[in-house]
């Protein structure tokens, strides 16, 4: 018998990992904040890199379909991004099956409205904040996806920014001890349109179209303060129309109805008192935009945007007060930088890639429509506060 001989067998081809497309209805990405943060930033940076690895080695990819109010503003933008779809008739994106998400940036009077629709046609839910105009639309519309099953995410941007992930960190470490106190400094100088163009849109101050600094800022540090510190338990605030003359896209005048300037201080739970300043009518003296101070028993930290810098109980220098001296000491030279030990993406991009993973794996994702509701109920205590020129009481927010 001849000796046979058998070429070995070719060996298995390796599995392709699985490749999940999510179709995401972007409605108002003409906006500034649609456009550069969720649209170009987040979503088709996404895209580029090829979508998101997830642990059992398959991938979840993002395809955009782009709504809006002129088709000439769309077709431009999806020409300019290589974007294949794009759409006026946001009824019939919803009724797409294509589509599983559906993401609202519109200015805040128009939110709500588009919000429900997409809980009736069982969309997933991502949204920008305010997520609604008052406290009980905002409760309705958790409560609304709640019964419908509808998983839904709210943009908390700030706690994804490089100096607010350090600071968490330094928290989590035990650094401060026991905290007592934060000061946060926020804004910048707005011009009034004039002599100069304003940098934001003018319906920021009118109060008849969602505008005013407090229903800006206070849903943001609603979440910075309870995730970062602990529940907001009450506010007392001052809100100012310090320029009530401003000048319009258009050059024309108009007069101011909503505010430009908010003074808080708000009782967190475990007796922290937190202080912040909000303006659009401030000069910047400070390394950043924002700027948040914290004091604790062991130590205390500075942290902006991206930089952070912290003083230790045992290197804290000891000053005495004494007007009749000039002081010469070098007091920032006493803060030691922070090292950022990480790569930040950006935070929008972030908390994208963190929701999309959630959707997929089915897990609880915590920065929902009832937390977008109590920063909705936290806005709306200021200005009740401001009114009435007295402490509010913020009671807990429950589905019951």
């Amino acid at each position: 018998m001849s000796e046979t001989t058998l070429a070995p067998a070719p060996a298995a081809a390796a599995p392709t990992p699985a490749v999940r497309e999510i179709g995401i209805i972007m409605n108002g990405v003409s906006g500034r904040m649609g456009y550069r943060q969720h649209l170009v930033r987040s979503i088709l940076a996404i895209r580029e890199q090829g979508g998101i690895e997830l642990p059992d080695g398959s991938r979840i990819t993002v395809k955009p379909l782009l709504v809006g109010r002129s088709e000439a503003k769309l077709a431009e933008l999806a020409a300019k991004h290589g974007i294949e779809d794009y759409t006026t008739d946001l009824d019939a994106a919803l009724a797409d099956p294509r589509w599983e998400i559906y993401a609202d940036f519109l200015v805040t009077k128009a939110r709500a409205t588009a919000l429900r629709k997409a809980i009736a046609a069982g969309k997933t839910i991502y949204t920008e904040k305010p997520t609604a105009e008052s406290v009980e639309e905002a409760l309705e519309l958790a409560k609304l996806a709640a019964e419908a099953g509808v998983k839904t995410g709210v943009v908390h941007d700030k706690l994804y920014l490089p100096g607010l992930q350090k600071l968490k960190r330094l928290i989590d470490s035990g650094f401060f001890g026991r905290i007592l106190s934060v000061r946060g400094e926020f804004g910048y100088w707005v011009f009034e349109g004039d002599w100069q163009p304003a940098q934001r849109p003018s319906w920021n101050y009118r109060a008849e179209d969602g505008g005013g600094i407090i229903v800006d800022m206070f849903p943001h540090w609603n979440y910075v303060l309870e995730n970062l510190f602990g529940e907001v338990k009450s506010v007392y605030a001052k809100a100012a129309i310090h320029i009530a003359d401003r000048w319009d896209e258009k050059g024309e005048h108009y007069t101011a109805t909503a505010e430009d300037a908010a003074y808080g201080v708000f009782e967190l739970e475990g007796d922290i008192v937190a202080q912040i300043n909000s303006s659009w009518t401030v000069r910047v003296n400070r390394d950043e935009l924002v700027e948040f101070h914290v004091d604790g028993t062991h130590g205390s930290a500075v942290v902006g945007l991206f930089g952070a810098k912290i003083q230790p109980r045992n290197a804290t220098p000891k000053p005495v007060w004494n007007p009749d001296l000039e002081d010469t000491h070098d007091y920032d030279a006493d803060w030691q930088s922070v090292p950022t030990n990480d790569v930040f993406l950006n935070g929008f991009r972030q908390q994208w890639e963190e929701f999309l993973v959630s959707y997929v794996q089915d897990t609880r994702y915590e920065f929902d429509l009832l937390a977008g509701a109590r920063g909705v109920m936290l806005a709306e205590a200021g200005l009740q506060s401001s009114r009435e020129g007295r402490k509010v009481e913020l009671p807990a927010l429950t589905l019951d």
